[in-house]
């Protein structure tokens, strides 16, 4: 299952090449399912959002109405699917953006073995935009694989962990579940897992975590698109000592109570 389309329709090679070789934009991945998304409207209130600031006035006219359009259009009754919106300069950088949604075989959100990551002094440019510039973040994960890890957990340089190379990270601390307070991506998943954790009666909070706090956590989860809860085995040297179902528990009992929003 491959499609791309660009505004509303099929996508050419000269549109493929125009996004190719161009690194300003933004995007947001979402799994479709029987025609609904989990937090559409989140997805698509940052894609506004993010329009506007990268922009200005030429992006102020893809409405969600028509952004809701274009998704439904790409999808074309596919019961299952990863859709990816990206918004792009047009060719003409004086009109408004384009919307580029590209639709391929869904993915499971049932999460993989447990990571081990490492940690690494990096911090996302504009890191509340999901932005095109990837190459750090991609980078960064490349090395801690290089250096036997699965991934990378950044650390801003003021000694406060921020996030994932891709996802955001969960904590549990024997109590609650702990996210850090920090400059990150605002995840559509993590909004939505602590959305839905009231409703679950998950208590979490967010608070400024340190490297030296890692020892005194009782385990660790990534959140992404793809999976709302993908436990993490240890960081650095550190090994969590082993409550990482009680983590994951608790973030698939959060997302279970998330609704379903129609395309």
């Amino acid at each position: 299952m491959l499609n791309v389309e660009i505004n509303g329709r099929r996508a050419d090679v000269e549109d493929l090449h125009r996004v190719a070789t161009r690194n300003y934009g933004h995007f947001s991945s979402m799994q479709v399912r029987d025609g609904a998304v989990r937090g559409l409207e989140l997805h698509l209130g940052r894609l506004e959002g993010a329009s506007r600031e990268l922009f200005g006035a030429a992006g102020g006219d893809r409405d969600r109405d028509r952004l809701r359009g274009f998704i439904r259009h790409a999808v074309r009754g596919e019961r299952a699917a990863s859709v990816r919106v990206t918004v792009v300069p047009s060719a003409q950088e004086s009109s408004a953006p384009d919307v580029m949604v590209s639709v391929t075989a869904p993915a499971a959100d049932t999460p993989g073995p447990a990571l081990r990551v490492r940690t690494v002094v990096y911090e996302r440019e504009l890191p509340h935009l999901k932005h095109l510039a990837t190459m750090g973040l991609t980078y960064q994960r490349r090395r801690a694989r290089e250096a036997g890890f699965d991934d990378a957990l950044f650390v801003g340089r003021d000694g406060y962990v921020r996030e994932g190379s891709i996802w955001n990270v969960a904590f549990w601390d024997g109590e609650q579940v702990v996210w850090p307070e920090a400059a990150v991506l605002p995840g559509i998943t993590m909004q939505l897992l602590q959305g839905g954790s009231a409703k679950a009666g998950v208590p979490w909070s967010t608070r400024r975590l340190t490297t030296d706090d890692l020892p005194s956590l009782r385990a660790g989860a990534a959140a992404y698109s793809h999976c709302p809860a993908q436990p993490l085995a240890g960081i650095d040297d550190v090994p969590f000592p082993g409550d990482g179902a009680v983590l994951t528990d608790a973030l698939r009992a959060a997302w279970a109570e998330v609704p379903w929003d129609s395309i």
